[in-house]
């Protein structure tokens, strides 16, 4: 019955679309980042950061300056993306023994797109495991026209850490392996085999719809860096000759007199060790070098895209987007990663540049509140395309340029990945003026005593952290509901307007406990409309699942 369901579903969604002539719906190109801050670019403020291809992009489409995540975690934060759902809804988040359905992964804007006449293409880097075998399904492979991309980290240089895939590239950075591959896509200039396994040129009689994923500047890529003699010369010197400030918020770990949040709330002292160098000011400005390095190499590619746009007569009726999948600490407060629900983590940088648009001149900047679960539904609009029942995210096409068109009063944001690396489960509501966050308790094994007993018995570290089994799966599902019984340990409450840097806690003053009630009415509300009690969206995906999946594949790959 539920199969039907959504076979049901999709067909509602596809019938209508064939109907549309190719000619009359735009290109699209979404361009995502990975741990991007919301200040990581020019004209978002950075004094030191070199943009201008990403600054022309917003002067010349909409800069969207209060965009937020649905959940500051690389896994769930993409799946969110793709699937237009908040997590409670889409049930799959990293470390917790979930994939995303093959009938889930039907519903993806991408798999939508193409089955209503799209020609799709994936580059870059992949997050979200689908199915039983997760990353070695071969499902995401199979989803677009033109693939080429590697699953998890790519590092910096992705040859090293994905050979069989990107091996045909000339260049060995991750920025010009995807930029590479993005000029593959419209001309196969570079002959990539990966990807022309798929098919030799792109139709000229349909519209694309191209994902450019990148796993920079996320920590794991920027750690990769090393200023190797054949690198670019912006990833060896660029930025290093300026006297470069950190944060006004940052705090060595030294110097942390009162902790951000109780230390037996945030375990920091289990944080992922990727992590550390926000401990030390020195190296945390290298990291930052090295951040800035990256963002602008990105830039660069946008240069190259939007003149490849233009050579090919496609600039006037192909969409781009740009944003990233989550913000990250660098130091503010001493905090560093992710998975917390301040701006730093869940705000992040995002431009909308729709060639077709009319906007008046001085539209070219919205700071209405938005997420990027409205990325989906948006992106099926501008196709033609009616969105799932199921999407949780708003259609934003025509309201985007709009500045003083109210898009969403408030925003829901969660952090369910709370495991041995000392991050609590919370939860966020957000107006224009005022925020919310909601804690519980933090009672996961720590990562410090897993860390003994994995070099007590040789253990590896990865499988010891990484590797997931059906207790895990057990725990996510408890927190899925949790929330709605059990009693919040700590709360903040923040006057955004006038403390945008959250520095001020008003949650425990009298003359605020007005504005607090009102603001746990409206958590309990975004709670409640994000839960979805769904299992067919999510399978397990656990050692033992990944390698009785992998099995049967290699089975039936023999028969065939």
């Amino acid at each position: 019955m539920r199969a039907l369901f959504f076979t049901l579903l999709l067909c509602s969604v596809f019938t209508p679309l064939k109907a549309k002539q190719s000619k009359e719906r735009p290109n699209i190109i979404f361009i995502l980042t990975d741990d991007q801050q919301f200040d990581l670019l020019g004209i978002n403020g950075n004094p030191y950061i070199q943009t201008p291809n990403l600054d022309q992009l917003a002067k010349e489409g909409v800069l969207m300056t209060n965009a937020h995540v649905a959940t500051p975690i690389c896994t769930p934060s993409r799946t969110s993306i793709l699937l237009g759902q908040y997590e409670r809804a889409h049930h799959v988040n990293f470390n917790s023994a979930t994939a995303v359905s093959p009938a889930a992964w039907n519903t993806a804007y991408p798999m939508i797109l193409r089955e209503g006449g799209y020609f799709t293409g994936y580059i870059g880097k992949n997050h979200t495991p689908i199915g039983a075998a997760g990353y070695d399904s071969g499902i995401l492979e199979e989803s677009f026209d033109y693939y080429l991309s590697g699953h998890g980290h790519l590092s910096f240089y992705p040859k090293d850490r994905h050979p069989e895939i990107f091996k045909d590239a000339k260049a060995d950075t991750q920025v010009e392996i995807i930029d590479e591959g993005v000029s593959d896509f419209f001309s196969n200039e570079f002959r990539l085999n990966k990807a022309t396994e798929f098919i030799e040129t792109r139709p000229k009689d349909q519209p694309f719809f191209l994902n450019v994923c990148f796993n920079l500047p996320h920590g794991a890529s920027t750690s990769t860096m090393k200023l190797k003699p054949m690198d670019d010369e912006i990833y060896r010197t660029l930025y290093r000759d300026l006297d470069i400030n950190l944060d006004p918020l940052y705090i060595a770990k030294k110097d942390i007199k009162t902790p951000k949040l109780p230390a037996d709330l945030l375990k920091a002292e289990n944080r992922q060790k990727g992590y550390r160098y926000v401990d030390d000011i020195e190296s945390c400005r290298e990291r930052y070098i090295r951040q800035m390095q990256a963002v602008t190499g990105i830039d660069r590619m946008v240069g190259h895209l939007r003149a490849t746009l233009k050579e090919q007569n496609l600039d006037q009726n192909t969409i781009l987007v740009f944003t990233s999948d989550h913000g990250l600490f660098m130091g503010q407060f001493g905090l560093g990663g992710k998975a917390l629900l301040y701006e730093v983590c869940t705000k992040v940088p995002m431009i909308i540049f729709n060639p077709m648009d009319k906007i008046e001149n001085q539209n070219h900047v919205n700071d209405q509140l938005v997420e990027t679960i409205d990325l989906a539904p948006t992106f099926l609009s501008w196709a033609g395309i009616q969105a799932p029942a199921i999407y949780q995210g708003k259609d934003i096409s025509k309201q985007y340029h709009l500045p003083n068109v109210p898009i969403r009063e408030f925003t829901f944001t969660e952090n369910l990945w709370s495991t041995q690396f000392g991050n609590p489960r919370c939860e966020a509501v957000q107006n224009q003026e005022w925020k919310y966050i909601r804690y519980y308790k933090n009672e996961n094994f720590p990562a410090n005593k897993k860390m003994e007993v994995a070099r007590q018995f040789g253990v590896k570290e990865k499988s010891m952290f990484y590797a997931t089994h059906e207790l895990d799966l057990a725990r996510y599902f408890n927190y899925l509901t949790a929330s709605f019984t059990e009693e919040a340990v700590y709360e903040e409450l923040y006057h955004l307007e006038q403390d945008p840097k959250e520095t001020t806690n008003l949650a425990g003053e009298s003359q605020y406990q007005s504005q607090l009630k009102k603001m746990r009415k409206v958590w309990r509300n975004k709670l409640e409309k994000a839960y979805v009690e769904s299992y067919e969206n999510v399978v397990p995906w656990t050692y033992i699942s990944n390698a009785e999946a992998l099995k049967k594949r290699q089975k039936l790959i023999v028969q065939d």
